[in-house]
């Protein structure tokens, strides 16, 4: 599934492209990809028909777009949705599951093979959409408190690699970077919350930050075609990866044989004399 890394990049690329962009008109050629927004899919293309986009936003793994009548059309890319700008004319992906098109003749393409991905309209609370009042923020985000998070998963008796996962505790963070930054803080996954030091939560937020800023630099991880950049490309953060994926080969930091374990259902992959 796409996290941080990957929705801001699509963000940047999306807004880059069709920021003042008015749309035209509006086709939702799968019902289950505009599933959240409640009016169904002939309101959600008469909605959108005629407004413009002024903008862009993210928290954790949702993005959205602002609009001129002050609401948001949100995005949650789910395990294989895709943002593609293509010019007017070109020939539909298979997988096309709704499509923009503005008055530049530019096309906005929401491609998404698995359908677990969503769009709708949304009022705003604030800068942010009130359908993701749940989600908390995200590391990158002035409202984030890290002093709090850091206390909140000292009181926590769930696994670490749990906790980063949970969405209302801190957004954006899936199985990639959460063993990433386990890796980097020297934490294994398995310990409970409750037995990680205040200077070990801190550092561990800290290589959160640090882990996601770099896969954002870098375009995110992709793995295959399903996560591609807005103009088709992929990812690179893949070649610095240091343990997810890979189990057996030598840990970069000391040699030992990285191991993957289940946590909570989820794979885990960490260096068992490196993370403690």
């Amino acid at each position: 599934m796409p996290e941080l890394p990957e929705v801001e990049t699509v963000r940047r690329g999306v807004d880059a492209a069709i920021r003042g962009g008015r749309i035209s008109a509006v086709e939702v050629h799968h019902p289950r990809s505009v599933r959240r927004h409640l009016p169904g899919a002939d309101d959600f293309a008469a909605t959108l028909t005629g407004l413009t986009v002024n903008g862009s936003g993210r928290r954790g793994k949702f993005m959205w777009l602002h609009l001129d009548d002050g609401r948001a059309l949100v995005c949650h890319l789910g395990m294989s949705g895709q943002f593609l700008v293509k010019d007017a004319g070109a020939e539909a992906h298979r997988h096309l599951r709704a499509r923009l098109r503005f008055a530049d003749e530019q096309e906005l393409w929401f491609v998404d093979q698995r359908t677990f991905g969503c769009l709708e309209v949304a009022d705003l609370d604030g800068a942010v959409p009130k359908t993701l009042g749940h989600i908390a923020p995200d590391v990158f985000e002035p409202e984030f408190d890290p002093a709090r998070c850091a206390a909140r998963l000292r009181s926590r008796r769930i696994e670490v690699k749990k906790a980063l996962l949970d969405q209302t505790w801190i957004s954006g963070v899936g199985n990639i970077y959460a063993d990433e930054a386990l890796w980097r803080a020297g934490i294994r996954g398995r310990r409970p919350g409750a037995r990680v030091s205040e200077r070990e939560a801190a550092e561990l937020l800290r290589c959160v930050e640090a882990v996601l800023a770099e896969a954002i630099e870098a375009g995110g991880t992709s793995f295959d075609e399903l996560y591609v950049r807005v103009n088709g490309e992929s990812g690179h953060f893949s070649r610095d990866l240091a343990v997810y994926g890979k189990a057996g080969r030598p840990c970069r930091r000391c040699g030992t044989a990285i191991r993957r374990e289940v946590i909570g259902d989820r794979s885990a992959h960490f260096c068992p004399d490196c993370q403690r």
